[in-house]
C-alpha cells in the first residue's frame, strides 16, 4: 500500500526527502535511527529464536512467495469491477493461473475483500474453478457472510443452496444466514430459515433454537424471540444458555426487571443461574453507572453460592474508571483478592488502563514489569497497547517506543494496528513527521504487514494536512481510493482546502470530482 505511495515519491524529486530516513536505514530495525541515542532492549539472542536459521529462511521464502502471489491476484482484481469480469480476468491471466492456489491464499483473499462482495465472489468462483482445488466449508461460510453483510440476500441464498447440493451446510452456515437476515431487518426470513432446517439435513433442537433466539436478541428483537420460545418450548427443551440469551437480550433493551424475572424462570425450569447470568445484569447496571445496584447484586451472588469471577470484577473496574471513579475502581483488585479470585491478563489490561487514566504511571509500570511476571500472567497485545497509549497520552513518547520494541521481541504477541495509532498521533504532536512517521509506517506495513484501514488513513491525512504536508496527504488519499476505501466527506473537504492553498490544481479537480461522485451515489 504505502510502497505504492513510496514509488510515487521516489519518482518525484519534490517529495524525495519524505522517505529518505526509511530508505537509507532500511537494513536497520531499531528506533535509534530516528530517536535520540537512548538505550533500547537488546535484540533477541540466538537462544530465543524459534527453530533453526535454515527453517526461518525457508519460512521467509515461503511467506514472500505467498505474499507475492496474493499481490498478483489483488492487482488483477482491482483492474475489474463486476463478478463475471473478475472471474474472466483471473481465468485468462497467465500469471494468475501460475499461482499455486491454497486454502491459506483463498482465506487471505476473502479476508482482504470482506467489504467488497463483488471482488470476493469473483475470486471465490475463480478459486473453486481451479483444477484440483475445492474450497473448504469454512471458505463457503465466509463467502456467505460477506454476501449477507453486503445485503446481497438472493446471492447469499443461492450460495447456500449450492452448498446444500454438496452437503456443506452446517449450523455455522445457518447462524450466519440468520444473523445477516435479522441485521438487514428481515427477521421473519431468519425464522423461516430455522423452519427449513430439515431441508438442509439439520435438526431443530436446543442448539439450533438457541442460535435463532440469540440472533433475534442481539438485534433487539427480544419480544419476538420470546413469542417464538413460547411456541417451541413444549417440544424443544430449553437449557441455561437459552435463559442467559434472554437475560442478555432484556438488558440490551434496558429492561433489567425482565432479566431478573428470567433468572427466576430459569430456576423454575431446573436450570441454575451461573456467573454469566448475574454478570450480564451487572454489566447493564455498570453501563448506567448504577454502582450501588452492582454491589447489591455482588452480595446476592455470594449469598446464592455463585461468586463473581474475574470477568465480573474486570467489568466493574473498567466501568468505574470510565465514570472517572478512579479511587473506587482501584479498590476492586483488593476486593477481588480478598475472596480468592485470581487476576488474568484482561483484568491487568483494565487495571493498567485505570492507573493510566488516574495518572499513576509508576504503579502501572510496576504492574506490567513486576506484578504480572511474578504471578505468571502473560501480557497480550492489548496489554502492550495499553502501556503505549498511556505513555503517549502523557507525552512519554520514548517510553512508548520502548514498549513497542519490547512487544516486537515478545514471544507471546506482536503489534497490531492499535499499537501504532497513539504513536502516529505522537508524530504529529511532536512535529516528527519526516523521520518518525516514515519509519513507523515502514515497520507497520512492511515488517508487520499491518494494513491501513479507514481510521488510519483518516488520522494520517488529517495530521499531514495540519503539518503542511498536503502533497504526502494527497498521495495517501489516492492510495486509499486505490484500495477501495472511501474517505469520509470531512477528510475530502480538509484535503481539498489544503490542496487549493498550495495551488495543486489537478489534485483539487480530482478531489472535487470524487466528492461529486460521493454525493451522487
Amino acid at each position: 500500500m504505502i510502497l505504492h505511495v513510496r514509488n510515487h515519491i521516489k519518482r518525484n524529486k519534490l517529495f524525495i526527502n519524505l522517505f529518505v530516513p526509511c530508505t537509507i536505514l532500511h537494513a536497520s530495525r531499531n528506533f535509534s535511527c530516528f530517536l535520540p541515542p537512548l538505550p533500547f532492549p537488546n535484540s533477541l539472542d540466538a537462544s530465543s529464536l524459534r527453530g533453526s536459521q535454515i527453517g526461518c529462511e525457508k519460512e521467509k521464502s515461503s511467506g514472500f512467495a505467498e505474499h507475492s502471489d496474493i499481490d498478483i491476484l489483488i492487482a488483477k482484481v482491482h483492474a475489474e469491477t463486476g463478478v463475471d469480469e473478475i472471474f474472466q480476468s483471473l481465468s485468462h491471466d497467465r500469471a494468475c493461473n501460475a499461482v499455486q492456489i491454497s486454502h491459506i491464499i483463498v482465506d487471505k483473499l476473502l479476508h482482504r475483500f470482506r467489504d467488497d462482495w463483488k471482488a470476493a465472489l469473483g475470486v471465490f468462483r475463480w478459486a473453486a474453478s481451479r483444477p484440483g482445488y475445492k474450497p473448504l466449508p469454512e471458505s463457503y461460510d465466509m463467502m456467505v457472510d460477506i454476501l449477507g453483510k453486503a445485503k446481497k440476500m438472493n446471492k447469499m441464498k443461492e450460495l447456500v443452496y449450492e452448498m446444500r447440493q454438496s452437503g456443506l451446510v452446517t449450523l455455522t452456515t445457518i447462524a450466519k444466514v440468520m444473523r445477516r437476515l435479522t441485521g438487514a431487518g428481515k427477521w421473519e426470513d431468519a425464522v423461516r430459515t430455522f423452519d427449513d432446517l430439515e431441508i438442509f439435513g439439520l435438526e431443530k433442537n436446543t442448539e439450533s433454537m438457541n442460535l435463532l433466539l440469540d440472533t433475534l436478541c442481539k438485534e433487539s428483537k427480544v419480544e419476538q424471540a420470546r413469542e417464538i420460545f413460547l411456541q417451541l418450548k413444549s417440544h424443544i427443551p430449553p437449557n441455561a444458555h437459552t435463559f442467559n440469551t434472554f437475560i442478555h437480550g432484556w438488558c440490551k433493551i434496558n429492561r433489567v426487571d425482565e432479566a431478573h424475572w428470567t433468572i427466576q424462570e430459569m430456576k423454575g425450569h431446573g436450570c441454575r443461574p451461573c456467573v454469566i447470568s448475574y454478570s450480564t445484569i451487572i454489566q447493564s447496571y455498570c453501563h448506567h453507572s448504577s454502582f450501588h445496584k452492582v454491589y447489591e447484586l455482588l452480595d446476592d451472588m455470594q449469598a446464592q453460592g455463585c461468586p463473581p469471577n474475574v470477568v465480573t470484577y474486570t467489568t466493574i473496574m473498567y466501568s468505574l474508571a470510565k465514570s472517572e471513579e478512579f479511587e473506587e475502581a482501584l479498590q476492586i483488585p483488593e476486593r477481588m483478592k480478598s475472596v480468592g479470585c485470581k487476576p488474568d491478563t484482561l483484568f491487568y489490561n483494565a487495571l493498567i488502563h485505570t492507573l493510566g487514566r488516574a495518572k499513576r504511571l509508576q504503579e502501572a509500570v510496576h504492574v506490567f514489569e513486576v506484578e504480572m511476571p511474578k504471578l505468571g500472567v502473560i501480557p497480550n497485545t492489548s496489554t502492550y497497547n495499553s502501556m503505549i497509549a498511556m505513555f503517549c497520552h502523557h507525552a512519554e513518547h520514548l517510553k512508548a517506543f520502548n514498549i513497542l520494541k519490547g512487544m516486537e521481541n515478545s514471544p507471546f504477541c506482536k503489534p497490531d494496528a492499535q499499537s501504532y495509532y497513539p504513536l502516529l498521533k505522537s508524530c504529529f504532536k511532536t512535529g516528527k513527521t519526516d523521520s518518525w512517521l516514515s519509519r513507523l509506517l515502514d515497520d507497520m506495513l512492511n515488517k508487520h504487514h499491518i494494513s491501513l484501514d479507514i481510521s488510519a488513513y483518516t488520522l494520517l491525512i488529517h495530521g499531514l494536512c495540519r503539518a503542511n504536508k498536503c502533497e504526502w496527504a494527497y498521495l495517501l488519499f489516492e492510495e486509499m481510493i486505490g484500495q477501495g476505501i472511501t474517505p469520509r466527506y470531512q477528510t475530502c473537504r480538509l484535503l481539498l482546502d489544503e490542496i487549493k492553498q498550495n495551488n495543486m490544481y489537478d489534485a483539487a479537480d480530482r478531489i472535487e470530482d470524487f466528492i461529486k461522485q460521493m454525493k451522487s451515489s
